[in-house]
C-alpha cells in the first residue's frame, strides 16, 4: 500500500476514493474548493464532507444506470461542478474522460475521434452545456445513441433513489483517461490508475513540500493533466484549501491570479512558462503596488519549454511585491508519466546553464565562455523523487548517451501510465521501450536533454527538431529571435519548421502580430527584421515568412503550439487565419 506523508490523520491509502472518504470523516468542515467568478468573486466552495456527498449521490445515480467500467466524458466549463462529476465517476468506477465544451460553431472531429476511440457510454455536463451540444450534434448521426446527464438538474430527471454500494476501488484500477494533444484523427487516451496518481501525487508533495496550511491558487484547465492533477488532486491529497478560476480570467486579466495569491495567502500554484511572460507583460506598476506576494512559496513552471529570460524578468519585476526567487520551479513531466518527473525542490534555487550553440546543434553538450554572446541559456528542471529514474538515450542505437551527450529522454517508475486506451501496438513502442542491453521497459517520451550531476536539461522535441544542411536547430530557440526582433510581433505566438523545396529543407516561419499593430504594420519592414535576426542569430535563411492575425495561430488545449498543423495548413495553402499573403520566396541555394 501506497503511504500518505505528512497527514497524522490519514492511514495507507489504496484509492482516491478512500482518501476522499478518510478527508471528509477527520477535515469533514474544512473548505476543500472555491471556485471564484472572474477570478475575484467567490462563486461556490465546497467543504470535504460536502464534496463527499455530492460524489456519492451522483455516483450512486451513475453506478445505478450500468455505467461502472464504462467511459464516461466530463465536459464542464469551470467550476465545482467537474470536481463533483469527476469524483462520482471515481466513487461509481466509472472512467473519467476529461474533455472542454466545444466553442460555438468550432469543429466537433476532435470530439467525435475520443468519443469512437474511447467508446464513451455518456456525457456528463450541465443544462447549459447540453443544450449547445445536442444542437451542434443534429447532424451527426452516428452519436445520437450517445447519453447526456446534466448533473446540475439531477432532481428533476431522477425520482427514484440510488444506492452507492461499496465497489472496493483498488491502486490498480483506471481512474481516468488523459487525452493527449495528438493529431485530431488519431486522439491517445492515456490510462491512468489510482497508483500512478497517489505515487505522482506524493513526489509533487516531496519536491515542493506542501504543509497541512498551504493554500492553492489555480487558473489552469481541469481537462489538463496539469490543471487536473496538481490543481485539483493534489491539494485533496495533502488536504489543503484550493481556490480555483477560469483560465479566460487569467488570460483576460493576468493581474487577477496574482491578486487571488495576495488576497488569499496562496502558497502554491503552477502555469506554463507564457504565463509568467504575459504577467511581466501586462500587469501595470499600479496593480503591483497592490500585491504582497511574500506568502508564495512555491510555483511550478511547466507544460511548455521554460525560457531563463522569462524567469528572470518574473523574478525581476515582482521582487518588489516579495516574490521570492526560490519559488520558482521549473519543471519537467508528460500525460504518458501522469503529470510530474521531475523539478527544482522547494527553497532550491533553479539551475542556468550557458551552452554553446554550435555544439546544440551536433546534439553535444559544451559549456560555453562568458564572451560567447551567441551561448543557449537553458533552464534545468530539477530532480526525481521515489523511484522515478531518467536515462538519456540515442534514438538510433538505443544505448545510453555520453554525459555530454543530448539524446531523447527515457522515463521509468510507478509513475509511468498504463499505455494508450485500446493501442496496443503504440503503447509497446511508446511504454515499453527497452535499451539495446535489454535494460527496461522505458517510457520514450520524445522529448530531447541530458543529465548534469542528476539534473535534467531539455532541450527540446524529438519530431520538432529542425535538421538544415545537416545541422540540428531547435525551434524555440528560432521562435524566441523572431519575436524579439520586432515590437509589431506577439511574443510566444510563433512557429518555426521546415519544408521540403528542391530536394532541401527550408525554414518558413508563422507569426502572429500584435493586435495593437494590425492597422499599422509594415510588413517589409517587419519581414525584412526577422530574416536579419534569423540570419545573425542562427546562421540561416528564412524561406518564407506568414504573418497571421492575433489569436489565430493552432494551439493544443495546454496552450502548446502545434507547429505540425501550422506546417499542414501551410502546405495546403487553406488556412482562413493568414492576416497578409505568403511574402515572397526567397531564392536559396
Amino acid at each position: 500500500m501506497y503511504q500518505v506523508k505528512y497527514s497524522p490523520c490519514l492511514a495507507a491509502e489504496e484509492s482516491f476514493v478512500s482518501l476522499l472518504k478518510e478527508r471528509a470523516a477527520y477535515q469533514s468542515s474544512k473548505t476543500a474548493y472555491t471556485f471564484l467568478s472572474s477570478g475575484k468573486t467567490e462563486e461556490s466552495s465546497l467543504t470535504y464532507q460536502q464534496l463527499d456527498r455530492k460524489a456519492r449521490e451522483l455516483g450512486a445515480i451513475l453506478y445505478g444506470l450500468g455505467l461502472k467500467g464504462e467511459r464516461a466524458l466530463l465536459m464542464y466549463n469551470p467550476g465545482l461542478d467537474f470536481v463533483v462529476a469527476f469524483f462520482a465517476c471515481l466513487y461509481a468506477g466509472v472512467i473519467a474522460v476529461p474533455v472542454y465544451p466545444p466553442k460555438r460553431n468550432q469543429s466537433f472531429h476532435r470530439l467525435q475521434a475520443i468519443i469512437k476511440d474511447c467508446d464513451a457510454k455518456e456525457i456528463l455536463t450541465t443544462s447549459n452545456i447540453l443544450s449547445n451540444l445536442q444542437q451542434g450534434l443534429i447532424d451527426r448521426h452516428e452519436l445520437h445513441s450517445l447519453k447526456f446527464l446534466a448533473t446540475d438538474n439531477l432532481p428533476i430527471q431522477f425520482s427514484q433513489t440510488y444506492n452507492l454500494p461499496e465497489i472496493g476501488i483498488t491502486q490498480k484500477d483506471l481512474a481516468f483517461l488523459q487525452y493527449t494533444s495528438g493529431s485530431t484523427g488519431n486522439p491517445k487516451g492515456v490510462m491512468v490508475t489510482h497508483q500512478n496518481l497517489l505515487v505522482n501525487c506524493e513526489e509533487m508533495n516531496r519536491v515542493f513540500n506542501h504543509q497541512l496550511n498551504s493554500v492553492m491558487v489555480t487558473w489552469l484547465p481541469t481537462f489538463h493533466d496539469m490543471g487536473l492533477i496538481y490543481g485539483v488532486l493534489e491539494p485533496l491529497y495533502k488536504g489543503i484549501t484550493c481556490y480555483m478560476m477560469a483560465p479566460v480570467s487569467f488570460i483576460q486579466s493576468p493581474f487577477r491570479w496574482l491578486q487571488a495569491i495576495s488576497h488569499y495567502k496562496g502558497t502554491h500554484s503552477a502555469a506554463p512558462n507564457f504565463a509568467y511572460d504575459l504577467c511581466t507583460r501586462k500587469i501595470t506598476s499600479e496593480q503591483k503596488a497592490s500585491l504582497d506576494l511574500s506568502s508564495w512559496k512555491m510555483t511550478l513552471n511547466g507544460a511548455e519549454p521554460i525560457r531563463y529570460d522569462v524567469l528572470e524578468r518574473f523574478t525581476q519585476e515582482f521582487a518588489s511585491c516579495g516574490f521570492n526567487p526560490t519559488a520558482m520551479s521549473p519543471g519537467y513531466g508528460l500525460a504518458e508519466a501522469t503529470l510530474f518527473v521531475s523539478a527544482v525542490h522547494k527553497e532550491d534555487t533553479a539551475e542556468f546553464y550557458r551552452v554553446q550553440a554550435e555544439a546544440l546543434q551536433r546534439n553535444k553538450v559544451v559549456k560555453a565562455e562568458q564572451n560567447d554572446d551567441s551561448a543557449v541559456t537553458l533552464v534545468g528542471c530539477g530532480k526525481t523523487e521515489i523511484d522515478t529514474q531518467i536515462v538519456i538515450v540515442n534514438p538510433d542505437t538505443l544505448t545510453s548517451c555520453k554525459k555530454d551527450e543530448i539524446g531523447e529522454i527515457w522515463v521509468s517508475g510507478k509513475t509511468v501510465a498504463q499505455g494508450y486506451w485500446q493501442k496496443e501496438a503504440e503503447t509497446a513502442k511508446t511504454f515499453q521501450a527497452k535499451l539495446a542491453s535489454g535494460e527496461g521497459p522505458f517510457l520514450r517520451t520524445g522529448d530531447l536533454g541530458f543529465l548534469k550531476d542528476g539534473e535534467l536539461f531539455v532541450t527540446g522535441r524529438l519530431k520538432d527538431v529542425l535538421i538544415i544542411r545537416g545541422r540540428n536547430h531547435y525551434p524555440q530557440d528560432i521562435e524566441m529571435t523572431v519575436e524579439q526582433c520586432h515590437p509589431a510581433l506577439r511574443p510566444g505566438y510563433g512557429a518555426a519548421f521546415t519544408v521540403e523545396t528542391d530536394g532541401k529543407e527550408r525554414l518558413v516561419i508563422v507569426q502572429e502580430v500584435e493586435r495593437t499593430y494590425l492597422r499599422k504594420i509594415n510588413i517589409k519592414e517587419v519581414q525584412e527584421a526577422i530574416r536579419k535576426a534569423v540570419t545573425k542569430d542562427h546562421g540561416l535563411q528564412v524561406h518564407d515568412i506568414v504573418l497571421i492575425r492575433t489569436a489565430t495561430i493552432p494551439k493544443t488545449s495546454s496552450g502548446k503550439i502545434q507547429r505540425s498543423r501550422c506546417k499542414e495548413q501551410f502546405l495546403r495553402n487553406t488556412s482562413d487565419d493568414l492576416f497578409v499573403v505568403k511574402s515572397s520566396k526567397v531564392q536559396l541555394s
